[in-house]
């Protein structure tokens, strides 16, 4: 079981004298818990989702198997909690312990890894973020409050007893006190966080090391978590955390890391043979020509890698359109550039109802194209009358961004881009990762294997055994049976619930139009449907 492996290997294999530094109460202090009990039931607690300090001490007291782990010493929550927050450095030696168990036991192949990563959010209150500026504006607001609550409480206050109302003021004052000089202890303090292009980030109060991320989910105070997993066994052979919320600059930290982790067990470095494969999340050209200077063997897709996968191109969102448009026609019911007044001498702009427009970047370059872009502002573009002529989404779009190009084309810049590209647009791409159960499950949703027999669609000539034996086996095809009972009923066939998201994906239109490797399936299916109606 998982407990005993978790009691195995922290008895036998993992290093524990790691953990000795931290205790020096062999000759005065109470006795410690012992932390080979502690890393067992927070190793075993993290294993079934108890994250929390409270919860690993609520199981000590409640699960046989945490008890018998922990030596029935019931630790306090604060004891669990602090062992935790003092062991980031510990826990890397045990990582590694565990790593050396899995390759000596033959669970690391060592051809391929994949990274991947997830945005995790963190105990801090989003409402604690902001640049170095706007946490100044926030703490001037907390002082200006303190003072309209003072002024209010002198005059309330005429030697009557105080009622519920002022000791709430009183509460109030002491809260914004308090969250006023802690902001303004931490402005002296830390720094400004800056971008590559020297853009001030948003910092962190409670978790200066978190960044703000957006997700699909919203926007959060947390970290990405990215993992390398070896394929042959699904290991996780390095973990990490970082403060950024986006990933296409972490791919050389995380394979850094992996060399560590291989060293420090004594074992080569495995990306000199190994293939690295991430997602379009990880693709940059700062990160390809790392790649490429480290000679490390890696495929990392783009954002448009499926719009040029030929198996994708009846996909709906990539068939062309069947009426094109003329150039200009599709925006020519809105408010197009030129109708704003631009002055490329001074690279300034204002919009057609007669508001300057700032300018957003003086070096912009789309698709090839150099050019000026300028947007506006939510106090501007949220009130104006035009809103609804300029904007094509005003119910979602805040304010208008226009760009105004110089005519002239950038040269390639980007060499490694285009021969990953290269590389990743090859027949089997797709089909060495995804397996046919996959396509199975997804495309033809099979519901039960049964026996064969004289009514099924599919022909009896193609089973893989004999036709007259009554025991030949065949795959039951949702699809085959809906097109049966849609004909024998004369209902025209129509897609059903949930299958038109497996058509996309699959690349079809239509749930009905199959996929070029099996036309021979769906022929042999057609046959013996029609021997059925007959």
């Amino acid at each position: 079981t998982f407990e005993y492996a978790v009691n195995w290997l922290v008895d036998h294999q993992i290093d524990r004298s790691v953990f000795d530094p931290r205790y020096s109460n062999d000759e005065a202090g109470a006795s410690a818990y012992d932390p080979s009990g502690l890393l067992k039931i927070v190793l075993l607690g993290y294993a079934r989702g108890l994250t929390s300090s409270r919860s690993i001490e609520r199981a000590c007291r409640e699960n046989v198997v945490f008890m018998a782990l922990s030596g029935d010493s019931a630790p306090h929550f604060t004891t669990i909690a602090a062992f935790i927050a003092r062991m980031p450095g510990e826990i890397t030696s045990v990582f590694r312990d565990v790593l050396l168990v899995c390759d000596e036991q033959g669970l690391i192949g060592r051809e391929l890894f994949a990274v991947d990563g997830c945005k995790l959010p963190s105990n801090a209150s989003r409402t604690w973020s902001g640049t170095k500026a706007e946490l100044a504006k926030k703490a001037q607001q907390m002082e200006k409050a303190i003072g309209y609550l003072l002024d209010t409480h002198r005059r309330q206050d005429s030697g009557q007893n105080e009622d519920t109302l002022v000791v709430r003021e009183r509460q109030r004052i002491e809260t914004l006190s308090r969250n006023s000089r802690k902001l303004r202890e931490w402005l002296a303090v830390n720094p400004e966080k800056t971008n590559r292009r020297g853009q001030a980030l948003k910092s962190n109060v409670t978790d200066p090391e978190s960044a703000t991320m957006k997700t699909r989910h919203g926007v959060v105070q947390g970290y990405t978590g990215v993992a390398a997993v070896d394929a042959k066994a699904q290991v996780v052979v390095q973990a990490e955390a970082f403060g950024t919320g986006q990933e296409n600059g972490l791919l050389p930290a995380v394979l850094e890391s992996v060399r560590k982790d291989f060293e420090a067990i004594g074992r080569a470095d495995p990306l000199c043979t190994a293939t690295v494969l991430t997602d379009s999340g990880y693709h940059s050209e700062a990160t390809l020509r790392q790649l490429a200077d480290g000679d490390i063997n890696a495929l990392v897709a783009d954002t448009g890698f499926r719009s040029r996968d030929p198996r994708f191109a009846e996909a709906y969102r990539h068939q062309p359109e069947d009426q094109p448009r003329k150039p200009g026609e599709r925006h020519s019911k809105w408010l197009q550039a030129k109708h704003f007044d631009y002055d490329p001498a001074q690279r300034t702009c204002r919009c057609p109802a007669g508001k300057p427009l700032k300018l957003s970047t003086g070096n912009a370059i789309i698709k090839g194209r150099r050019g000026v872009s300028f947007e506006g502002t939510k106090q501007i573009c949220g009130i104006c009358p035009l809103r609804t002529h300029c904007l094509r989404k005003p119910g979602v779009s805040a304010y208008r961004q226009v760009t105004f190009f110089d005519g002239t084309k950038t040269r390639e810049t980007h060499p490694h881009t285009k021969a990953m590209k290269a590389r990743i647009d090859t027949p089997r791409r797709t089909p060495a990762l995804q397996p046919t159960s996959g396509h199975r499950r997804t495309g033809r949703r099979p519901t039960c294997i049964r026996i064969g027999s004289d009514d099924s669609p599919c022909d009896p000539e193609e089973r893989s055994m004999p036709s007259g034996s009554s025991s030949a086996w065949s795959t039951t095809c949702r699809s085959c049976k809906d097109m049966r009972r849609d004909v024998e009923l004369g209902k025209p066939k129509r897609p059903r619930y949930g299958q038109a998201q497996s058509s996309l994906r699959l690349g079809r239109a239509n749930r009905h139009d199959p996929p070029a490797r099996d036309h021979q399936h769906d022929q042999t299916c057609a046959e013996g449907l029609q021997k059925y109606l007959r």
